[in-house]
This record gives structure tokens, sequence and C-alpha cells, in this order.
């Protein structure tokens, strides 16, 4: 079982705010609805807060897999634009495998994304996004490969 990563090495407030303004400006405007939050971020590594709220879960009650897998991918985006923030650079998905391995209940309150580069290269990038409860249990992962356009 996976717990969250608790501290950044190199944690950079202006580089998070950064990220936040452009994703603002040119992001997702779904994706800015939910609210994310980004809390951490250094090159190549973010971590960012969702509040699960009932238009984001389902009747199963608990957080739907498309509001998880947005999530996950909106953290790449993060950390895309944390590798290269002050490059007008584009890039694309190119595959996202996600593992669900327990609920989020409808009720848990804000659950913690961490999603960082394991391997940047000049035109792609794989990354890992880990989807957290409060009390730091793995609640979901994903691989992803990412490519600069």
């Amino acid at each position: 079982m996976s717990k969250l990563h608790e501290t950044f090495i190199d944690h950079d407030a202006a580089l998070a705010a950064s990220i936040t303004e452009a994703f603002a400006a040119g992001g997702s405007g779904l994706m800015a609805d939910f609210g994310l939050r980004i809390v951490a971020a250094e090159p190549g590594r973010v971590r960012f807060d969702l509040d699960v709220v009932e238009r984001l879960t389902h009747g199963g009650g608990v957080l739907s897999g498309q509001a998880i897998l947005g999530c996950m991918d909106t953290g790449m985006v993060f950390v895309m634009m944390s590798l290269r923030p002050d490059a007008d650079a584009s890039f694309t998905t190119v595959s996202l495998a996600t593992n669900f391995e327990r609920g989020v209940p409808e009720n848990v309150g804000t659950v913690t994304f961490e999603a960082w580069a394991t391997k940047p290269g000049r035109s792609l990038v794989f990354g890992q996004i880990d989807l957290f409860l409060p009390n730091g249990t793995r609640a979901a992962s994903a691989t992803t490969t990412y490519m600069w356009l």
C-alpha cells in the first residue's frame, strides 16, 4: 500500500502559481470547474488537491471514474507545464492507463493527487499519477505518456 510522499525536495511556490495561472488562461474549462488546487510543485513533480463534491460522484456514493481520470490527465498537464514553465510549449496525451484500487467515498472531503515525470525526454515524457485519500492511502494510480509537439 503506497503512502503519500510527505515533502517536496525543492517546493517552488512561484512555479505552482505560474502553472495555476497558465492553466486558468489556457487549460480545459471543464477541469477548471473542478476547482483543482496546486499545493506543491517543483520541476517534473506537482501535488494538487480536489474537494470531493456531490456533482463529481455517482449513484454508488463514490467519486466517479471519469472525474478521477480527468484529474489524473490534468495532473500530467501540470507536470508538463512544470518542465518548461517559461516556454510556449505544446504537448498532448499519448496514453493514460489507470488502476482503481479502492473507492473514494463521497463524504471523504479533500483528496490529493501527486503527479511526476518518471522519464522526461526530448519528445516523450513518461509519468505516474497517484490519488490519495486523506489518510494517505492510495486509491488509484495511473501511468501516462505525453508527447511534446
